[in-house]
């Protein structure tokens, strides 16, 4: 198996929406990571970490971090969103160009920071968010519409910085589904963007991770991993209920103790040479603190038994 470097974000601890008064000081969260032994991170949601390059190169390089993506999380479809859409993009991309660059593995098809490209911010779908057979679709004016924004994002990202963009289908937006994915892959040539394939948004939504890596691994030029408390799950399945207002009852656990099938992603992606990075992921409500540090050790220690 190429090198792998096992990374983590922000929304480890909670931090997923920058207006939310409960967030942990972004300083508080680099110490954490790199107490916990991760070579690096996300940025996170736009305005969360500072965007000062500075202020952001002193605070990583004095704890040993490196900056693996920045995300876009927002709004992907409205025409109106476009401005801020780009201006995201070049604020973002200015950043972590010009921060250390993380180190480029064998089986690396682009060479990080990469730029993650999420849809969100639509009631109608945060409430569906894991039924498929009941979230709304996008007609086809406004899938074209959420088209031309990700190509203008990551047109932006490729031509003005060397920035690869990944598309990242994510659980209560207008990518998440199969048929999203294997639309979203279609529409986008493969020169403007590639995937951040997120182990636990495909299963949260019905997807198998390992048999939808294995379809789109042309694409595959990142991958998140999660991991889904079954019983949760069932329950939430049950309700009527936002997507992150599942991650606070506890829906997304540590790596090893739910019901994704690590080692059979860890066969898939051995066989298919994947090197470069992995970021682990666990959202949480940032005021259910006390277990993060003893989360994400359980996962580093399960993911390095299973041969990562």
């Amino acid at each position: 198996m190429n090198p792998i470097t096992i990374t983590t974000a922000p929304c480890c601890w909670g931090v997923d929406d920058v207006k939310n008064p409960h967030l942990p000081h972004w300083e508080k969260v680099l110490d954490e990571v790199a107490a916990a032994g991760f070579g690096g991170l996300e940025l996170g949601p736009y305005g969360y970490l500072p965007l000062d390059l500075g202020l952001m190169s002193e605070a990583l390089d004095k704890r040993g971090l490196k900056i693996v993506a920045g995300p876009i999380f927002d709004d992907l479809v409205s025409p109106g969103n476009r401005d801020n859409l780009l201006r995201q993009t070049d604020e973002i991309c200015a950043l972590i160009t010009r921060l250390p660059t993380p180190k480029t593995h064998p089986g690396q098809r682009f060479v990080a920071p990469y730029l993650t490209v999420m849809d969100w911010g639509h009631d109608e779908r945060d409430y569906a968010a894991g039924h498929s057979t009941q979230a709304p679709r996008l007609d086809d004016a406004d899938w074209a519409g959420m088209v031309e924004n990700i190509r203008a994002v990551a047109e932006l990202a490729r031509d003005r910085y060397g920035v690869r963009a990944t598309i990242h289908p994510h659980a209560g937006g207008y990518i998440e589904f199969a048929d999203e994915l294997e639309r979203i892959v279609r529409d986008i040539p493969a020169d403007v963007a590639g995937l951040c394939l997120d182990t636990g948004h495909m299963a949260y939504s019905g997807m198998d991770p390992a048999t939808t890596l294995r379809r789109y691994w042309d694409r595959v030029d990142y991958i998140h991993f999660k991991d889904i408390d079954a019983s949760v799950f069932d329950q939430v399945m049950g309700e009527r209920i936002r997507f992150f207002d599942a991650c606070a009852k506890g829906v997304m656990c540590p790596i090893g103790r739910g019901w994704i099938d690590y080692p059979a992603i860890r066969s898939l992606l051995g066989g298919l040479g994947y090197g470069g990075y992995i970021t682990v992921e666990q959202e949480r409500d940032p005021r259910n603190a006390g277990s993060i540090l003893d989360d994400l050790a359980a996962s580093r220690t399960f993911l390095a038994r299973a041969g990562f």
